[in-house]
């Protein structure tokens, strides 16, 4: 009998790495963001989960803003990772 190991099987999730942070925390701030996933949520439509750094800090921020996610998704994968700064615009939330 093989041990699973000896599977060769890898997982295609990745961990985000950090502490979590409220995106009201970084707002006005340049971030860089590093990676992201769309996930199901129980309050949303959708979740966002990105990978971010702030001064040389990793940090994971959720949010179910719709706007984030339309614009994060044009982001081509060879394009990660990019600098940017999240502002409020009226209701949403905007890449700018």
């Amino acid at each position: 009998m093989k041990n699973f190991k000896e599977l060769g099987i890898k997982s295609e999730a990745k961990g985000f790495v950090g502490d979590k942070i409220k995106i009201n925390k970084i707002l006005n701030r340049e971030i860089v963001v590093t990676d992201y996933r769309i996930a199901p949520s129980p309050y949303t439509e959708k979740r966002l989960d990105l990978q971010i750094e702030l001064n040389g800090t990793k940090y994971v921020v959720f949010t179910g803003s719709k706007h984030l996610i339309e614009l994060i998704v044009q982001v081509a994968k060879e394009d990660f990772p990019f600098k940017t700064t999240i502002v409020q615009e009226n209701e949403r939330y905007e890449f700018t």
